[in-house]
């Protein structure tokens, strides 16, 4: 009998029988209230009505046309509202399937454009399991480990993570930078490297926003050494942060934007953009893909785009997330095992740490497992698998954000009394 691979591993126990909203049923009659939403991809929650509708519609009509055979018009339609969000000059887009796709895409076209061949990536980053997305990873050595030699070219630079560092977030900035520049000095020459690639909150490496002095100082570095700035918004981005793009809080202006997950509220599609200047620099046939763009889930991201205007979703996303993380605060007076609290919008994390401050992982797990018990589903992250992230839909009301607060308050007292 066939099975799904061993080596894929669920979070939780849990087999759906049917989604809505920010709740799960499962198969064993249990109402679950999801607080992964994918790993934030049900960006409108689980079978939004209308998210449903227009793919039921597109099904009726094209289920496949190949981009680059024919175009389709609900791909014309969701660049169309893509567009609208795109900052400065940025007007020209790619699609793919897969965050790693676009990631990919993102570092031929650095590569392409500049003639460069070196890319710095940040300690931390998560950005694919592909083999070049897996060589700019470093969440944790398992989405790096055994199948060496990696993609080369690929520079590692310290990110400034401040509760690790035990640093102030002004110090852990002051200290990436100087390491970076030091990076320049030692490792690669400035004019050697052809992209800046970051996430402005990193994801699996532990759910930590980076500063805002240090994103600025990446822009400035980019511009003075004609290095390109490519965000990875493919798990903060889409209104994620209570912002549409994680990295407006900061001021910049990326050459590339990649994004997916929450763009489609569950339909696989994903997209690198850029300005068309930049994007025409990429060589012929170096963009393209069988499934890139599909017509249901191109029409999926539309409707997705205007549930979230529509619903206020970003703004709903700032104000549901201010509430959680003043909850997860509190939670931290009551429970010292909690060493950090922090996130942007409905992306905020816990990390549990010894009373030295080094990671506790058991204590993570621990409370992840009971909090499925308590009917309520988180997953961990960071490269000591110490983090337990907290990942709602954007349609999350006040009172699923107290009642999922409530059952992760049960969980840590199950455990820690």
């Amino acid at each position: 009998m066939a099975r799904i691979s061993p080596v894929v591993k669920q979070a939780t126990p849990v087999v759906v029988e049917k989604a809505e909203g920010n709740w799960i049923l499962g198969t064993d009659g249990i109402r679950y209230l999801d607080f992964t939403s994918g790993i934030g991809v049900t960006s409108t929650g689980h079978c939004h009505p209308r998210v449903v509708r227009a793919a039921q519609r597109q099904v009726g009509s094209v289920i496949h046309a190949q981009a680059t055979t024919v175009m389709h018009k609900p791909l014309l339609e969701l660049t169309e509202a893509v567009g609208r969000h795109l900052p400065g000059d940025i007007d020209s887009l790619f699609y793919a399937n897969s965050g790693a796709e676009a990631v990919e895409a993102s570092l031929r076209l650095a590569r392409m454009a500049t003639g460069r061949p070196n890319i710095i990536a940040f300690q931390g980053g998560f950005h694919g399991r592909t083999f070049g997305a897996a060589s700019i990873t470093t969440a944790g050595t398992k989405f790096r480990t055994g199948f060496s030699p990696l993609v080369g070219g690929v520079v590692v630079a310290p990110f400034p993570y401040a509760y690790r560092l035990r640093m102030t977030e002004q110090e852990a900035t002051d200290f990436a930078l100087r390491e970076l520049d030091y990076l320049f000095q030692t490792v690669t020459s400035p004019d050697e490297v052809a992209a800046f690639i970051i996430e402005p909150v990193q994801g699996d490496g532990g759910y930590i926003p980076v500063p805002e002095a240090f994103l600025r100082g990446l822009e400035r570095r980019a511009r003075e050494y004609g290095i390109l700035f490519v965000l990875d918004e493919i798990q903060a981005g889409v209104g994620r942060t209570g912002r549409f793009w994680a990295h407006e809080a900061a001021g910049i202006a990326p050459d590339v934007i990649i994004m997916a997950k929450g763009i489609a509220s569950g339909f696989p599609i994903s997209a690198i953009a850029a300005s068309a200047e930049l994007m025409s620099k990429a060589l012929p046939g170096s963009q393209g893909g069988t499934y890139g763009g599909n017509a249901v889930a191109a029409a999926a991201g539309v409707e997705t785009l205007k549930v979230i205007e529509d619903e206020g979703l970003v703004e709903n996303a700032a104000v549901r997330g201010a509430q959680l993380h003043a909850g997860l605060e509190r939670l931290q007076e009551r429970f010292r095992v909690i060493g950090d609290v922090r996130g942007a919008g409905l992306m905020q994390a816990i990390e549990f740490s010894e009373s030295d401050g080094e990671p506790h992982p058991t204590a993570a797990a621990e409370v992840q497992q009971a909090a499925v018990d308590e009917r309520l589903l988180l997953l961990t992250c960071g490269p000591a698998n110490n983090v337990v992230r907290v990942v709602p839909a954007l349609t999350v009301s006040e009172e699923e954000i107290e009642i999922g607060l409530a059952a992760l308050e049960r969980a840590l007292r199950a455990l820690l009394g």
